[in-house]
Formats: structure tokens, C-alpha cells, sequence
């Protein structure tokens, strides 16, 4: 019979959800070898079998709280409803924060240090979902200004669940999905709309007339 394996992947799952929670509520410096072994069940040996560094471990955090995002993106069907697919997206974000939070709160909030590989935030796959969703409710598909509209989308839905997280939104589950549905929906469709051709375009003459006391900037 096979000697099972003691450090396999549970045990790795384990320790990166005591560590992502110690570093959520309490910041990286509080993470140490010991502390999360000892949390997860485990030895100080195991974490550094399986991540080699106090410092990896905390590295580890951040990626892997990226991949089970990328998870639920993936997970979004692609169809001939490009408004609907970018909701879907939308809802799945929310998701995750909930289902994941400090690992949520680890990625976005915390500061953990990315690996020295890791690209910047609009370049990783994650954020190309979200821009490559945007363009194709734009008139031309390689517009550059889908990725100004995709930031948008994104600090609008972070802010969202951030708060939600924080428990400063009222309501009751169903309540707060519904909100949160209304606002992406109304700023996500101001968004893309503004970055209409011609949207921008210096208003005309009579904007701010005498009678309104308005002066031009």
C-alpha cells in the first residue's frame, strides 16, 4: 500500500486560507510560520515543504486568491448578449468577494507584496476578461477607450463589495444583490455611453450663457 501523502494539496488550501484570513484582519506582519502551522493543524515543517518561506507563503496568497477569481470569470458563459455577459461578469465578481473575502481583502486591500513577476492590475487575465467584455459593447471592438470604461466598471463594483464587506450596506441578502445589480447596470451604461465617438465634445456656445452667471473655466 502507498504511504499516503501528508503535505498534499488540502493541507496547501488550508494553510493559504489561515493565512489569507490572519493577514485580512490582522495585516502580513502578523503572519508567521508557527502561528499559521499551528492554525491550519499542521507543523512549521509542512508550510516549508510546501512553500519553502514565510515569505513565499505570503506571496502564495495573493496568486492563489487571483486563480480562484480567474475561476469564477471563467466560469461566466460567453453569448450573443454582450450587455447580458458583462451583468454576469459583473455578478460574479460579487461573488467571489463574498464567498472568498479575506482572500478578496488580501489581493485588494492588504498591500501583500506581488511576486516580482506578478503584472501590474490591467494587465493581468483577470482585468483582460473584464476590458475584452466592455469592447464588445463598443461600436468598434479595438477601441482603447474600453479599457479607460473597464476601470470604471471595476472601481464601481470594488467599491461595491468592499462596502458590502465591511457590512455598511443595508438590507437583507436579496436587498443588497438587487442594489448592487441597479448600480452596475446605471453607471455601466453611463460609462460605456460616454465613451461614445463624440461624447466628449466641448459643449457649444450658448452652454453657459449671461443669463446663467456661469464662467468658463
Amino acid at each position: 500500500m502507498a504511504r499516503p501523502r501528508l503535505h498534499d494539496a488540502a493541507l496547501r488550501d488550508r494553510l493559504l486560507d489561515v493565512a489569507s484570513r490572519t493577514i485580512s484582519e490582522h495585516g502580513e506582519p502578523a503572519v508567521t510560520v508557527r502561528s499559521v502551522a499551528v492554525d491550519a493543524g499542521t507543523s512549521a515543517s509542512a508550510v516549508y515543504s510546501l512553500f519553502g518561506s514565510r515569505d513565499e507563503l505570503v506571496v502564495a496568497v495573493s496568486a492563489e486568491g487571483f486563480r480562484r477569481f480567474a475561476g469564477h470569470l471563467d466560469a461566466v458563459p460567453r453569448t450573443d448578449d454582450p450587455a447580458g455577459d458583462l451583468a454576469a461578469l459583473g455578478e460574479a465578481y460579487r461573488r467571489f468577494a463574498l464567498a472568498d473575502p479575506h482572500f478578496y481583502t488580501v489581493m485588494f486591500g492588504r498591500g501583500v507584496r506581488p511576486a516580482t513577476d506578478a503584472p501590474d492590475a490591467v494587465a493581468r487575465p483577470t482585468f483582460r476578461v473584464l476590458r475584452d467584455a466592455v469592447a464588445r459593447l463598443l461600436p468598434d471592438g479595438d477601441d482603447p477607450r474600453a479599457q479607460d470604461v473597464a476601470l470604471g466598471l471595476w472601481g464601481l463594483v470594488h467599491g461595491l463589495v468592499s462596502l458590502e464587506i465591511a457590512g455598511l450596506l443595508a438590507g437583507d441578502e436579496s436587498e443588497r444583490a438587487a442594489r448592487y445589480a441597479a448600480a452596475t447596470v446605471v453607471v455601466g451604461r453611463a460609462l460605456v455611453a460616454g465613451s461614445a465617438p463624440g461624447a466628449a465634445e466641448e459643449p457649444g456656445p450658448d452652454a453657459s450663457g449671461p443669463s446663467s452667471g456661469g464662467r468658463r473655466a
